[in-house]
């Protein structure tokens, strides 16, 4: 007998988010992550969750139609990480017709079965509260919700919950070679350790290594090929207040994201390119930096330069190679779950592209596909609140408050944060403390040793990279130093746990 049901290979969303689902439903899960979670493509999106209007303009009513949904989803199982995020699209001369984009947003409003978010509405830029910011030739616009979220905590939480409900999850730890027969025999290596285990059904779940994965360490070449696909986004000072942001038309008609990070940042993006180089470490490049400037500046009066970019991030996509001519003409924002299941050999689940937005109902469409194989309860993630979510969507004003009032020490800004983070969980980190020294040693802005321990202790955080750019994004203001002096904390940690063994 097979150790585990399901074998997960990728600690990105798609991963997580099946580890989580399948978990859920009584089945023996085990996720396997070369490096830490959300490390690859998952932590480099646009943080947006929504229903991918420009997709309309293509007709494809029913794609659109699931990404809306799902985010009326996310919204009620996960307040504290998805945001409602308020979007102006202003019209423009190189752009869509104001006509098109009033259709489109009203078949957005009716796709949406909002309950939630406001509806759209045309809106007169000569005397809207933002058209402060935008030049003035642009006289006509529109307002749309949609909604923004930390997708590396995204990933994160759906680990959380899926280690919760009984999965293993593995980090830093490698697949190095997977054997077929009625089961399949694995063998990872953790830190130069290797180690033996079994599986009913595998699932590459890697991203942008699915094909590299499927040649070397599972050793079925993928049926149909990848094209790897490229989104850069380059991040600026503060140009817009935390509940507001853009959608762009660029000029080759692609559009561009113009939205809130953190306290002080603003996020650009993405572009769309086809990829090749090393995956290991994609980067914009300086055409795309220069591109996304020059997207901005046909609209705000303030200009973005090159040389002010704060930090800029590249995610690689495995998007199913229909043979589409450009990376917008591919299955670019939908799924593919792919299943191999010869007679008498274990079932191999292969899953391209995916986005934040719509995977959890991927997880369910890879569900079903392995259902006959497995015995599974039904569907619950739908209304399953991930960690910390056990709170209405409208109640994180008052989540906010409550932690001020019972940690009164806290700044409006590190409960906000928190709140952000962690949500009902809160507790778990502040506990019994009566005043911020309690806390322990600050490392960087509100960083204390306290929620360094807890994300090590529950949350698979290792290095200074993971607390910093994953677990927060407080990598964005950190010194030298204090990356330093948080990389040596966590280092004694690790010898501490060392010692326990």
């Amino acid at each position: 007998m097979a150790e585990y049901d399901l074998a997960i290979i990728g600690g990105g969303i798609n991963g997580t988010g099946l580890a989580r689902d399948a978990a859920g439903r009584g089945l023996r899960v085990l996720l396997v992550e070369m490096n830490d979670l959300a490390s690859g493509s998952s932590s480099a999106s646009s943080k947006m969750i929504h229903g991918g209007l420009r997709h309309l303009e293509h007709g494809a009513i029913r794609w659109v139609r699931e990404a809306l949904a799902e985010r009326e989803v996310l919204l009620r199982v996960a307040p504290h990480l998805v945001q409602p995020l308020r979007l102006l699209l202003p019209v423009a001369l190189h752009g869509s017709s104001p006509l098109v984009l009033r259709c489109g947003l009203l078949l957005y409003d009716l796709l949406g079965a909002r309950r939630l978010l406001p509806r759209s509405r045309v809106v007169d830029l000569t005397h809207h509260p933002w058209a402060g910011l935008l030049k003035r030739s642009l006289r006509l616009g529109f307002e749309f919700s949609d909604c923004w979220v930390d997708d590396s905590r995204l990933v994160v939480l759906n680990a959380l919950d899926a280690a919760e409900r009984g999965a293993v999850i593995r980090t830093r730890t490698r697949l190095v070679r997977a054997e077929r027969g009625e089961a399949w025999t694995l063998i990872l290596n953790r830190r130069g350790r290797r180690e033996q285990t079994s599986a009913r059904i595998l699932v590459n779940a890697t991203g942008p290594w699915i094909g590299a994965v499927a040649e070397t360490a599972i050793r079925v070449p993928l049926a149909t090929p990848a094209r790897l696909v490229k989104g850069s986004h380059i991040v600026v000072r503060r140009r817009l207040e935390r509940d507001r942001g853009f959608l762009l038309q660029a000029r080759d008609g692609h559009v561009v994201f113009m939205v809130p990070l953190a306290e002080d940042f603003t996020l650009i993006g993405p572009t769309d390119r086809v990829f090749v180089g090393d995956l290991a470490a994609p980067a914009p490049s300086f055409e795309e930096i220069c591109y996304l400037c020059e997207t901005v500046n046909d609209y705000f009066r303030d200009k973005v330069t090159p040389d002010e970019v704060i930090w800029s991030f590249a995610g690689v996509r495995a998007l199913y190679d229909d043979g589409a001519g450009k990376p917008e003409g591919i299955t670019r924002d939908d799924h593919v779950v792919a299943l191999d299941a010869p007679a008498s050999s274990a079932p191999l689940l292969t899953i391209y592209g995916g986005r934040i937005t719509t995977y959890r109902r991927l997880a369910e469409v890879a569900m079903t596909r392995i259902a006959p194989f497995v015995a599974a309860r039904a569907p619950w993630t739908a209304t399953g609140a991930l960690p910390g979510g056990n709170f209405a969507p409208d109640r994180l004003a008052e989540q906010v408050a409550e932690a001020m009032q019972r940690w009164p020490f806290l700044s409006e800004s590190h409960a906000t944060r928190l709140v952000h983070a962690y949500g009902s969980r809160v507790e778990r980190i502040l506990g019994d403390a009566r005043r911020i020294d309690d806390l322990g040693v600050r490392f960087t802005s509100d960083l204390t040793a306290a929620e360094v321990r807890y994300l090590v202790d529950q949350e698979w955080a290792e290095t200074a990279e993971d607390v910093l750019w994953r677990r927060s994004k407080l990598g964005l203001t950190a010194t030298e130093a204090e990356v330093a002096a948080l990389a040596q904390f966590l280092s004694g940690l690790r010898a501490e746990k060392v010692a326990r063994r």
